[in-house]
């Protein structure tokens, strides 16, 4: 028993010399690097500077978005009084459809002239105009994460009791997430459905435009979607505990779906597209399933659809196909891009161009959040210089860029700062 103790004993100081010795050099040195980046000042100076110019998502856009508002709503808070977060909030409640669903955006509407979007009104908010690219399907998923970042942000959940209208806010969040078991989902995959579009994108390949469901619409199931009503459903949770039965059966049922239907364990990727009767709108011999969808996969990750040791495959998929491409980031939408003439609107054609192989640090800013919540915080720093870079060289938080890592759209994306700003934050959270 005596020599038991000491084998056992010996095992424990060898553990600690191995910690103390190895791991921690790795560990400072890393450490080093992280609280002496040149550019991590200088981006969270520049991302609150441009915070404060307003809360549209960008200088190439009047409209408050949702999924954007809810990607900088940290950034927002720490230079707005939670009152005025509120009242952004509360907008799109007044705002929300008779059957519950929640616009994209909203813009004055005595800016309005003619326009491309199909404006819709509300008595309840007579000062703006709202409207919704119904080709997508995160929107009531957008808001319902962003009310709750609001309520950990600033504490107060008194937004949760705010009447707009006849009901509480508490109420049109419940509307909201009926809207999309009502309207938005397919009981036989039991997943929630869209247009297809190219990943996260708000962009259908078969006409024009290409921004709203109609009779040319290829209806599909795709991973970005239910991730972000899997994080959703997850905030309500948090929020109301006493209705925890309700959303977990919710829950569970989607999330085993997403691992069912849309996880190819094979090629330890999601699928890009779950086709319905309608089918594919792309040709016959176009293998999509060769596509790796990024935005998808992080969102993804975030609802905790992906175990460690999958995570780490990603990223590493991730950076082999960035090499592939010849891309600046992670940001990049996907790869290989859908073929030139595969989307009508032009925006998307040609290869490499927007939604279509364009990089994002919108998303891979998502990313790098994710890296460093589940411990790859070497992997998340290595990534993360590209896109600080980018922003000090360019004097900007651009849209999007190209593939040759050429800045693209508005030049003041507040998706792209707030998605860097808190980035930064969990790597000073890190450090500490």
């Amino acid at each position: 028993m005596k020599n038991l103790h000491k084998v056992i004993a010996c095992i424990v100081l060898f553990s600690l010399w191995s910690c103390e010795n190895h791991q921690p050099k790795r560990s400072a040195e890393l450490l080093l690097k992280v609280t002496n980046d040149p550019y991590f000042p200088v981006v969270k100076k520049m991302a609150l500077e441009v915070m404060k110019a307003g809360f549209n998502a960008g200088d190439g856009y009047r409209e408050v978005w949702i999924r954007d508002y809810n990607t900088f709503i940290q950034l927002a808070a720490q230079v707005n009084d939670k009152a005025i977060l509120k009242e952004n909030l509360l907008v799109f409640f007044r705002m929300q459809g008779d059957d519950g669903n929640i616009p994209d955006g909203f813009t004055p509407a005595e800016k309005l002239g003619k326009e491309e979007y199909d404006f819709k009104y509300s008595k309840l908010e007579p000062r703006y105009a709202a409207h919704k690219n119904t080709v997508e399907t995160d929107q009531e998923s957008s808001l319902i994460q962003a009310v709750y970042k609001y309520v950990q942000l600033t504490g107060d959940k008194t937004i949760l009791t705010e009447m707009v209208g006849d009901q509480t806010v508490t109420q049109r969040l419940g509307r909201a997430v009926d809207f999309l078991l009502k309207n938005r989902f397919n009981d036989h995959y039991g997943l929630i459905i869209g247009a297809t579009t190219a990943d996260w994108g708000d962009v259908q390949p078969e006409h024009g435009w290409g921004v709203d469901l109609d009779a040319n619409t290829h209806p599909a199931i795709d991973i970005y979607d239910n991730a972000m009503f899997l994080i959703a459903l997850n905030n309500l949770i948090e929020l109301f505990p006493e209705a925890k039965d309700r959303w977990d059966v919710i829950r569970s049922r989607i999330a085993q779906n997403c691992r069912k239907y849309l996880w190819d364990e094979t090629h330890q990727k999601f699928i890009p597209h779950l086709y319905l009767d309608k089918g594919s709108p792309f040709p016959a011999d176009f293998d999509e399933n060769k596509i790796y969808y990024f935005g998808g996969t992080t969102i993804a990750i975030e609802a905790g659809l992906l175990t460690k040791a999958e995570i780490k495959i990603s990223i590493d998929e991730m950076v082999r196909r960035v090499k592939q491409a010849g891309a600046g980031s992670i940001g990049l939408t996907l790869y290989p891009p859908y073929p030139s003439g595969y989307f009508a609107n032009k925006i998307m054609n040609p290869e490499y161009s927007y939604q279509n192989g364009g990089d994002w640090t919108w998303f891979g800013g998502r990313m790098i959040q994710q890296l460093i919540k589940n411990g790859f915080v070497e992997e998340a720093y290595l990534q993360m210089i590209p896109m600080v870079k980018r922003v000090k060289d360019n004097n900007g938080f651009f849209e999007w860029y190209s593939v040759d890592n050429k800045p693209r759209g508005s030049g003041t994306f507040r998706g792209e700062a707030g998605v860097l700003y808190t980035a930064i934050l969990l790597f000073e959270d890190w450090a500490k």
